[in-house]
């Protein structure tokens, strides 16, 4: 054999320094440890390439014969594949016999990691070529990337996810966010353009922001930076929505499709067959993820087959043009930002844009009428969860429709009949926002906007704003009388009944929901009737009439039972516990809270978690003062998430309220119970569920308090604020597995199933070792 020659370039010259990817290298590393052939498989511009360099990098002395780096992007005829591979090893043969016999007969005995870069635009020959190699050359490894397999047998395919981002939905300071792969690369990239960068208060919003919206592509990060030179992050960010138009002038000795944003996902498009270009078009209405009914029933017409999209969407999949979300046996597909947009052009030239946002819209419209059809029911939760991963689309094909000349009918309806969405969903704010929207275009009198009064005036009336809300109701009201229409006055009934209730008059409240419960019992509306009866049951309640509201919770609670009803059923055992708790059945109030918010852990509606809470705050403070304070806690955070206060919900309740917080304060002291609060804001909804659900079993427990070690209880403070076991280990620097492990033991010492139990604890035990 002959012998390898040292002065023959393996490797390329890497300049900019690399950022990130721990996780990433030791996955791949392991990976090439167990098959001779890897592939690297991602989106465009998502670091394939310099993942793959840096590998051979710290690879190159494991191998006696060196690492190669095979680019075959500049290849284009199948025939001319082999030669490269040869002229880059530099095999001596200069024979006239076939490249692949050269090639084959020069590997054969050496031992060495070919990288070939760039295998996706001639995947079949590629395959072919690496099969035969590894077929002859028992010493060799093949590292490859692709944005897609290359589906021979014994191929290890890692996936090279987009860097980490910070999450868009809280707060960061300057100092925490750089822990962030995407982050550190904006920095690191920034600093070649202006070395004296750095993120502040000014602009670190801007900086989250842009890493989020750019999906954490290190190419897009580093043609943004090259802005630098005379836009600020801020004005970079103001622009991204023409990101193909700023995200240019990139590396001048790059490949060019790496040098614009277009140009790369011009790239991926060039790539796809004419199936998979019109999908992608189609898939770019979707503004969140979606699953496979959803890109069947919208996407599949025309030419393109319904029966055919799971075979495109599955081959889009394999491209990295979609990224696929599992959560068990739930499996949704997402498009990065930048490749929606490009999709959106796409369908935007094709012609076809209103007829696929028709479909999009109509395809949840339906699912929204079939959630009300089928409430009162069994299902509930599983629809709440279906819509809330969904919400971001609901959000587009609203706005699609109130702005649409001729939609703003079907507009309406959705937005009506999404009322559970927006109140046991939790998404009370951007209910009222559509719901006014289509208010405000829907002027004249008729059926839709008689229905849109009553749903925006209870979303009004929970956000605690009863003016708005009088306004919508007489209007209804006086609609429904002009019509004859009887369930429509139920409705209004109902509401006006809520008006008074949260106002201070139980005794108007409870003649408007005996007449609102006849009228949905005559037209068979046994939801609306179950919503009513535990509304009644409240204004029985304050109205000092404790004996009925517990017989009207009865007799709510065997219907929800015979119907397999679960929401009403909640809500009805949260005032079932506040009658008990006035007349001083501090057992029986606690046991019907604690089984509401046993409901709740599917359910998760805001509005009965806070309120059940509450109540157990209110049944501690005659036993307990400090873990009142720590429910109140809990309470308050769950309020603020959800954007009102238990004042929305009247005097009477709010004065029970007050009246339990001053007995915690005056026996705890201002300071003491303020420093609580304090502690549990940042409380997410599943850890105040659990520190209220939690907290009994702890605290008959004090002298077992089990003992974390000082790494442990790092990781499980890190997971309180909502980190991920990888966020974690980028934190603190150390493997992912090694956090798999801290988690596991955290969890079983603790006696805890799930990870936001640990932030309840953490809530509970600051800084415990």
């Amino acid at each position: 054999m002959a012998e390898s020659d040292p002065d023959r370039p393996r490797r390329h010259a890497v300049i900019t320094s690399f950022v990130g990817r721990r996780r990433e290298l030791a996955d791949a590393k392991s990976a090439m440890g167990e098959s001779r052939l890897v592939t690297l498989t991602g989106p465009g511009g998502v670091g394939k390439t310099r993942l793959a360099y840096e590998l051979a990098e710290r690879a190159r002395r494991a191998f006696r014969d060196g690492t190669w780096i095979v680019e075959l992007a500049s290849v284009e005829d199948e025939s001319s594949l082999t030669s490269a591979v040869v002229s880059t090893l530099a095999v001596p043969d200069q024979s006239n016999r076939a490249p692949i016999r050269k090639l084959t007969d020069y590997l054969r005995e050496r031992q060495l990691l070919i990288v070939l870069d760039n295998c996706e635009h001639m995947l079949a020959p590629v395959a072919a070529l690496v099969d035969e190699l590894l077929a002859h050359a028992p010493g060799l490894r093949i590292l490859a990337t692709s944005r897609e397999p290359l589906g021979i047998a014994g191929e290890h395919s890692c996936t090279v996810p987009p860097l980490t981002t910070p999450p868009p939905d809280i707060v960061h300071s300057p100092e925490s966010i750089d822990r962030f792969e995407a982050v550190r690369l904006f920095i690191d990239r920034a600093r070649d353009i202006t070395p004296d960068f750095a993120v502040t208060q000014e602009n670190s919003v801007a900086v989250v922001q842009l890493c989020n919206r750019l999906d954490g592509i290190p190419l897009a990060i580093e043609l943004a930076t090259t802005r630098l030179r005379a836009l600020s992050v801020t004005q970079i960010v103001a622009r991204l929505d023409r990101r193909f138009q700023l995200l240019t002038g990139g590396n001048r000795v790059a490949l060019p499709r790496q040098q614009t944003l277009r140009a790369l996902i011009d790239w991926s498009y060039e790539l796809c067959t004419d199936a998979e270009k019109l999908l992608w078009a189609r898939l770019s209405v979707f503004t969140g993820s979606l699953d496979l009914d959803a890109a069947e029933q919208v996407c599949g017409f025309g030419e393109l087959n319904r029966d055919d999209v799971i075979d495109v969407l599955d081959r889009l999949v394999a491209k990295s043009i979609l990224v696929i979300d599992r959560d068990g046996e739930t499996v949704r597909f997402r498009q990065l930002m930048t490749v929606r947009e490009y999709g959106a052009e796409l369908l935007a030239e094709s012609g076809e844009r209103s007829t696929v946002r028709t479909r999009h819209r109509d395809h949840y419209r339906n699912n929204a009428k079939q959630m009300v059809a089928q409430w009162c029911g069994r299902g509930q939760a599983t629809a709440l969860a279906a819509m809330k991963r969904d919400h971001p689309n609901l959000m587009s094909a609203l706005e699609w429709s109130v702005t649409t000349p001729g939609e703003l009918g079907a507009g309406a309806e959705l937005a009506v009949d999404l009322r559970y969405h927006w109140i046991a969903g939790g998404f009370l704010s951007d209910g009222r926002r559509v719901l006014e929207q289509v208010l405000d275009a829907l002027r004249e009198p008729g059926p839709h906007r008689g229905e849109a009064l009553w749903v925006a005036a209870w979303v009004a009336l929970i956000q605690g704003d009863r003016d708005p809300a009088q306004h919508w109701l007489v209007e209804c009201s006086d609609f429904a009388r002009a019509r004859g229409d009887g369930r429509l006055a139920s409705h209004s009934a109902q509401w006006i009944a809520i008006h008074h209730l949260f106002s201070g008059d139980t005794a108007a409240a409870i003649v408007s929901f005996e007449q609102a419960i006849a009228g949905f019992v005559s037209v068979g509306d046994r939801a609306s009737e179950l919503t009513t009866a535990f509304q009644l049951a409240m204004a029985q309640t304050y109205n000092g009439r404790h004996d009925d509201a517990l017989g009207t919770c009865r007799s709510a609670l065997a219907l929800s039972q015979k119907d397999g009803e679960l929401w009403a059923y909640a809500y009805t055992l949260w005032i079932s516990g506040v009658a008990r708790w006035h007349l001083a059945d501090a057992a029986g109030a606690e046991k019907d809270a604690r089984a509401a918010l046993a409901v709740q852990r599917s359910f998760k509606d805001s509005i009965c978690v806070a309120l059940t809470i509450e109540l157990l705050s209110w049944i501690e403070a005659s036993r307990n003062f400090d873990r009142a304070a720590d429910l109140y806690g809990a309470a308050q955070a769950v309020w603020t998430g959800l954007g009102t206060t238990v004042e929305a919900f009247g005097p009477d309740i709010h004065r029970d309220s007050s009246a339990s917080a001053a007995l915690v304060v005056k026996a705890l002291g201002r300071k003491r119970v303020d420093d609580t609060i304090a502690k549990h804001a940042d409380l997410t909804k599943d850890a105040a569920l659990d520190l209220a659900l939690d907290v009994h079993a702890a605290a008959a427990r004090p002298d077992a308090r089990p003992v974390l070690t000082k790494r442990e209880q790092e990781i499980a403070e890190l997971i309180a604020k909502g980190m991920s076991n990888r966020a974690v280990a980028e934190a603190l620097v150390i493997s992912p597995r090694t956090v798999d492990g801290h988690v596991e033991r955290v969890l079983a010492k603790l006696d805890f199933t799930s990870r936001t139990q640990i932030a309840s604890w953490i809530a509970g035990n600051p800084s415990r070792s």
